[in-house]
This record gives structure tokens, C-alpha cells and sequence, in this order.
């Protein structure tokens, strides 16, 4: 919708440099992206991931009665301190790779989503079939009125260095619908009886059973990343994108927690 120009191909076309010759611009394997730019995924994804991690040590740290001692605030500067740090390092990274400009990096970093953790099954469903029918309702009315959203792909193969640095991955229906994924998958993780036996049980509280997800879910998103959907059939891409993304949070949210706690639970009635 924002129709997005990516640094790499904007400084080529532009008519800015009229009467100067344009600058060089170095490409790197991540530089050529095929979606529009604005605003950074990266900085938004960034911002959402780092953005829970340390409103959880917070509240871990205020504990059941919210108490505010000095270490509290200590820990809080701090943490926010790092958060900070780390998003301007990944909006500077992406600026620097001319993937994005300033402003767009700026926009992704203050749009992460902070309620959708305590959304409902039906909330989460209805939001992926809104944002889906949104967005192909809206692809094929820009069509009928002649307005190609590939444009961007078009440009990435045609201003990037090396060819083979275009993935079909950054297009933006391939962002789409793994975006869609993600939260059909973290909607059915969060509200599934595994979720709610495991991970807001008493094994929840207890630093083995989180040591057991934590490598657990190390080694199955490793797997995950390892499949790479077939890119030369795009209708089976696209449906194994979608698949690939809703497994994830599913996987590391429901199935690895609830797995984890049978398998202690088994061990202490052994024990006993």
C-alpha cells in the first residue's frame, strides 16, 4: 500500500542526480529484496521479539506484587538500555545494506503489536481472514485499475548485482502469507490444551522444564530453517510458506512445552 522504494534501485532511477553522477552502492547478499520497503520488517520484528523479552524479565523481576525496589529500576534502565541499543544497531544495519532508507526503519521500529498475546482463538482467526481478504481484495482491485504490486520484484532483478541474491522469499505475497502464518499458528498455540497444561501449569515455573524447551525448540527451529520450500512451483511455495510459518509458534509455543512436561512429569512419578 506504502509502495516502498528500496535505496539500491531508487538511486538508479531517480532524476535527483540530474546534473551529478549517482553514487555507488555497495549490494550484499541481503541488499536485494523484492518487497517494497516501507516500513522495515526487520525493525518491526526486531522491536516485537526484544519488545516481550524484556516486558517478561520485568514483570518476572517486579514479581506477584509488582514491587518497584531499586534493583527493579536498575535492571529496568538497563534492559531498556539494550533494547535500544540493539534496534538502532538493526535499523543502522539495514540502512547501511541499502535495503532501507532512514524513515522507513524509523516507522517499523514503533509498529511491533503488543496485544495480540492475550487475544482470544476466535480474535486471532478473525485477524488472519481480515488481513488476507484485505490484502487480495486490495491486489485485485489495484489490478483492475492497472497497477502492477510486482513492481518491486521487476526492480530487484533488474538493478541487483547478482541474480542469484533475489529470493523468491521477499516477494510480497511470500511476506504475507507468512506473516499470516505466524499468527494462525501462535493464535492456535496459545489458546490449545497443550499451552494451557504446560506452560501455565506448575511445570511452567520450574527451570528444568524451561531449560528442556529452550533446547528443544533450538534444535526443531533449526530443522525448520533447514526446509526450504520448493521455489519453482509457486502455488506449492506459497502454500508450504504458509504451512512452514504456522508450524513454527506451534511447535515451540504448544507441542515442544507440552511434550517437555509429560516427559518430567513421567520421570518425577518414576521417581516417587
Amino acid at each position: 500500500i506504502l509502495f516502498g522504494e528500496r535505496p539500491y534501485w531508487w538511486v538508479r532511477e531517480t532524476n535527483y542526480y540530474s546534473n551529478a553522477s549517482a553514487p555507488e552502492i555497495q549490494q550484499f547478499p541481503l541488499t536485494c529484496e523484492t518487497g517494497p520497503g516501507s516500513p522495515s520488517g526487520h525493525a518491526m520484528g526486531a522491536a516485537g521479539v526484544y519488545y516481550v523479552m524484556v516486558t517478561a524479565i520485568l514483570s518476572a523481576a517486579a514479581g506477584k506484587k509488582q514491587s518497584r525496589t531499586l534493583k527493579y529500576w536498575v535492571l529496568w534502565t538497563v534492559l531498556w538500555m539494550g533494547f535500544w541499543a540493539v534496534q538502532v544497531c538493526v535499523c543502522l544495519s539495514r540502512v547501511f545494506i541499502a535495503a532501507h532508507f532512514p524513515h522507513q526503519v524509523i516507522a517499523g521500529t514503533f509498529q511491533h503489536v503488543r496485544c495480540i498475546y492475550h487475544a482470544s482463538l476466535r480474535r486471532y482467526l478473525g485477524i488472519t481472514f481480515f488481513l488476507f481478504s484485505f490484502a487480495l481484495g486490495f491486489y485485485l482491485l489495484l489490478r483492475v485499475l492497472g497497477v502492477d504490486l510486482l513492481w518491486t520484484l521487476e526492480k530487484a532483478q533488474r538493478w541487483c548485482n547478482r541474480p542469484e541474491w533475489v529470493h523468491m522469499d521477499t516477494t510480497p505475497f511470500a511476506s504475507l502469507l507468512r506473516n499470516l502464518g505466524i499468527l494462525f499458528g501462535l493464535g492456535l498455540a496459545l489458546n490449545s490444551h497443550m499451552y494451557l497444561e504446560s506452560c501455565r501449569g506448575k511445570q511452567g515455573q520450574h527451570l528444568p522444564f524451561r531449560l528442556g524447551c529452550a533446547a528443544a525448540s533450538l534444535l526443531i527451529l533449526h530443522l525448520f530453517d533447514a526446509f526450504k520450500p520448493p521455489s519453482h512451483m509457486q502455488l506449492l511455495f506459497y502454500v508450504l510458506s504458509f504451512c512452514k510459518s504456522a508450524a513454527v509458534p506451534l511447535a515451540t509455543v504448544g507441542v515442544i512445552p507440552y511434550c517437555v512436561s509429560q516427559l518430567l512429569a513421567t520421570q518425577d512419578k518414576k521417581g516417587v
